[in-house]
């Protein structure tokens, strides 16, 4: 009865004592703990998007460099083929041709 009592009496002390001004701050603070949470949670899930993306390019850069090896090994081959042949000067003209074709081309790019 005396607890009641006093909760009844003392009701205009109990929001002055100041709990309320706690609860109000412990409201404030969660809702700034609220908004960092939910910044953390879009930026790890566009961390993952990207890291996806990254991954897919990737995947295509090594099937791409895998594709010219294969290509470059059959050229090499080739070029291997004109050598051992009598064709010798065939061979440096289409090499000095290539050279001129890769400094036009650098220059093409250059003044671009």
């Amino acid at each position: 009865m005396r607890r009641a009592n006093l909760g009844e009496a003392a009701s205009g002390n109990y929001v002055a004592s100041g709990y309320s001004v706690y609860e109000e701050e412990n409201e404030h603070l969660q809702e700034g703990l609220r908004a960092k949470v939910s910044a953390l949670k879009s930026l790890s899930i566009d961390i993952g998007t990207e890291v996806k993306y990254q991954n897919k390019m990737l995947d295509e850069m090594d099937s791409d460099f895998d594709s010219t090896g294969g290509l470059l090994g059959a050229t090499i081959g080739r070029v291997k083929k004109l050598s051992r042949g009598s064709q010798t000067k065939l061979l440096c003209y289409m090499l000095l041709f290539c050279l001129f074709v890769f400094f036009v081309l650098y220059w093409f790019i250059k003044l671009r």
